[in-house]
């Protein structure tokens, strides 16, 4: 089954960047991912040489990604809640501080490995505010029908700069040493803050009501603990990261160990995983017409899977080299669809959020599954942590059948407004809370079982956009009643379920209820008693 809802994509992969607003963030993201991937090269080579060599190489992309793991939600939150540009602008303005901090204790010669550690741990801290407010920015940037391949480009950007970054990393630190690395990073966050700077969005970017930062997070939490759609994106995104880690974690130590090579020749190893990826993603658009998106995982997951083999088994570097080729095909292919499915399916009130949550699981995937295989590595070799890996990774794609992505072309994610005004005699105060909603039912009893079972989808909408709890009863002192009850957390929770929480889908899941109903529904709000 198929996520992604258009049928014909366009023909050009490249469109997008016909926007001139997108191109010119698209080409600063660019700049800003090749410095992270020289940054990655520069830290791992300043510890191949330490004692634990297997430990600490593995903990560079444990102390990169772990700040996603913990930070990802709150970020979506002050995405969700804050003007995102200027949100950004801070962020590259931190990043630039601590870069310049790496770079001049590393050209001082004062960098041991635990304070590498910490300020590789300090970038995260701001990778991980910048991930969710830049992929929350990018549907406000292009058409619906153009996101697919926005995502696509956004893989480019990743892998073009994979491919490009520790090629030019392994020359200068050759050449010039890994402080000038360090200093090319530096540089790549003052230009995504240049192009941010340049941006003049047609209207303010933060949300006319922002939401409070605590109600935020957990109106996040709850959309995504009731959305089946959200949590099969984040399982098949799991269980391919987490196999998948064990390539970038270990690669350093394959290129050094097994085959020999210095910095210049690792570069070679990682260009060829990105430029595997970049011909992926131009070729993903028509593979997309042939192939669902389930289809996309099994294959890619076998590809990615069988490459972890050849690194174990094949101590040849021009087999080595050849094998991440489709490698990085893989890799992209599983990152963009699981991606795109993501932005195509969350609404935009909780787009940030439910993004944020996405990169938790990919960082925390990449961040334990680094630590996890760098520790097998240690314990058992290279050899045994790799085909562990390759056979983890196949097995993983071997459950697509049983946990495909759900099919949601045609699902209706526009926000709708269809709820009427509420009209109270008291008047209630935004945080007045909790508030219990119940609606009443009239169903006829040739109805009552199709009832209850549409109700359900009303129930995850509930819980969606707002509800702590949710029920359905039946009335006992009333023939063929039922009650809807359900507890939002206070007024102005229950306000924002009125004013554009709701999508086309849910209005359409309450239309299917409604219709089996006779007679009229009758809505009461029950505010606490204790109130003034």
């Amino acid at each position: 089954m198929s996520a992604t809802p258009p049928s014909a994509p366009p023909a050009s992969a490249w469109a997008p960047l016909r926007l001139a607003v997108f191109r010119s963030l698209w080409l600063a993201v660019l700049a800003s991912n090749v410095g992270t991937w020289m940054q990655t090269v520069g830290a791992q080579w300043l510890l191949v040489d330490q004692p634990n060599a297997p430990t600490l190489v593995a903990l560079v992309q444990t102390a990169s990604m772990l700040p996603v793991l913990l930070l990802a939600l709150p970020a979506g939150a002050l995405a969700d809640t804050l003007d995102r540009r200027r949100l950004l602008i801070g962020v590259q303005c931190f990043l630039a501080a601590v870069g310049v901090l790496l770079t001049a204790l590393t050209a001082a010669d004062r960098m041991p490995p635990a304070l590498l550690l910490n300020l590789t741990f300090a970038l995260g801290v701001g990778q991980a505010l910048t991930l969710p407010a830049w992929q929350a920015v990018i549907p406000e940037l292009v058409p619906r029908e153009q996101l697919v391949n926005a995502s696509a480009l956004g893989s480019i950007s990743v892998n073009l700069a994979r491919s490009v970054g520790p090629a030019v990393a392994g020359v200068l630190v050759a050449q010039a040493g890994v402080a000038v690395v360090f200093a090319v990073n530096t540089a790549s966050f003052a230009i995504f803050a240049g192009a941010l700077l340049r941006w003049r969005p047609d209207r303010p970017d933060g949300p006319a009501m922002p939401e409070r930062f605590t109600a935020a997070l957990r109106a996040g939490g709850r959309y995504v603990r009731h959305s089946p759609v959200v949590r099969r994106i984040l399982l098949r995104a799991a269980l391919f990261v987490v196999p998948g880690s064990a390539l970038w974690a270990l690669l350093p130590l394959v290129a050094s160990q097994r085959l020999g090579l210095g910095p210049g020749g690792y570069g070679v190893l990682l260009a060829a995983l990105g430029v595997g990826a970049v011909a992926g993603a131009l070729v993903l658009p028509r593979v997309r017409r042939a192939l669902t998106a389930s289809q996309l995982l099994l294959v890619a997951g076998l590809v990615y899977g069988g490459a972890l083999l050849v690194l174990a088994l094949v101590p040849v570097p021009a087999l080595v080299t050849a094998a991440l080729v489709p490698a990085g095909l893989a890799w992209m292919t599983v990152l963009s669809t699981v991606n795109a499915a993501m932005q195509l399916f969350l609404p935009g009130w909780v787009r940030a959020r439910g993004l944020s949550v996405y990169q938790m699981v990919f960082a925390g995937g990449q961040a334990l599954g680094a630590l996890a295989w760098g520790a097998l590595g240690e314990l058992a070799g290279l050899v045994t942590a790799l085909a562990v890996a390759g056979a983890a990774m196949a097995v993983a794609a071997l459950t697509v059948p049983l946990w495909p992505l759900r099919d949601t072309r045609g699902v209706d994610r526009d926000p709708a407004v269809y709820w009427p005004e509420p009209h109270l005699m008291l008047d209630a105060h935004p945080r007045t809370g909790p508030v219990l909603v119940t609606v009443s039912y009239t169903v006829p009893p040739e109805r009552q079982d199709a009832f209850v079972e549409a109700m359900r989808a009303v129930g995850r909408s509930r819980r969606r956009t707002g509800a702590m709890r949710w029920g359905l009863f039946r009335a006992g002192e009333r023939a063929h009643g039922f009650v809807e009850v359900y507890q939002v957390p206070s007024w102005e929770e229950h306000l924002r379920q009125h004013g554009g929480r709701l999508t086309g889908a849910d209005r359409a899941a309450e239309e299917r209820a409604r219709a089996l109903t006779e007679g009229d529904v009758h809505v009461a709000h029950l505010l606490p008693a204790d109130e003034p």
